[in-house]
């Protein structure tokens, strides 16, 4: 189970990005953050593996209080929460093997990772876990020579090799064209299924938060205006979210 309990965000130039945001997330759901940019959604996801610190309230996951964690503490609950980037972050002139095998920077001497010194099984997780994204072929290319979606595909992989328990994915199909956009979700949708990987997952399109998620929250200037079922989202709940001149697509 993660809680969130009363999340506030404020960065040092005033701007308030999450106001006493709580909710809980029961484990192997899949749950969309949806609103408009700038509402506070890949804040809210950065908090809970504290790439960015609260300003106030508590992250509690599974007991353990992730806003309160020392740096090693810190570094082993990364260990079990794995992340989807929008920009992929990747190192584009490293080979692909290499990049998925930061996912298990947490577990390697970091000395050793350095010198791109890993384990000949770890080795064989990242190939598995490119196999499984329908990459194991590129698994020698670099990461620049990869379409935006296999690079996206990737950073799947990357998150594949922690054995994650929670998958914090950031807007992992903003950049992509909708048949990609699929793909990548599918790929979501069978961690979270096959897996029992919870799924945190922030979205733009209601289309793909009906046809992929169990439950959605909606974030309208860091607050929390919506939590239930993505069918619950009529037209004059949308219209809340993402304002009366937006128009409804899904």
């Amino acid at each position: 189970m993660l809680k969130v309990e009363h999340l506030t965000k404020v960065y040092d130039n005033g701007t308030v990005a999450l106001e006493d945001v709580s909710f809980e997330v029961p484990d192997g759901q899949f749950l969309a953050v949806i609103g408009l940019s700038g509402s506070g959604k890949s804040t809210l996801l950065r908090c809970i593996n504290r790439l960015i610190d609260p300003t106030e309230g508590r992250i509690i996951w599974n007991g353990e209080d992730i806003t309160n964690a020392g740096q090693e503490e810190l570094r082993r609950i990364r260990r079990r929460i794995g992340m989807v980037f929008q920009h992929f972050n990747l190192v584009g002139r490293s080979k692909v093997e290499t990049n998925v095998l930061a996912g298990k920077l947490g577990y390697t001497n970091p000395a050793l990772s350095l010198l791109n010194h890993f384990a000949a099984a770890d080795r064989e997780q990242a190939f598995s876990a490119l196999e499984r994204v329908g990459l194991d072929e590129k698994i020698d290319s670099l990461a620049s020579e990869l379409s935006g979606g296999q690079q996206q595909r990737v950073g799947i992989a990357r998150a594949l090799v922690q054995d994650p328990e929670i998958l914090l994915a950031d807007e992992p199909v903003a950049s992509l064209d909708p048949v990609l956009a699929h793909s990548i979700m599918q790929h979501l949708e069978s961690i979270n299924k096959d897996d029992g990987v919870t799924v945190l997952c922030s979205l733009h399109f209601l289309d793909l938060v009906h046809r992929y998620s169990d439950r959605a929250i909606a974030l309208l200037d860091g607050k929390l205006v919506f939590d239930g079922s993505p069918k619950g989202i009529d037209d004059e709940t949308f219209k809340d979210i993402y304002g009366h001149e937006a128009e409804r697509v899904g």
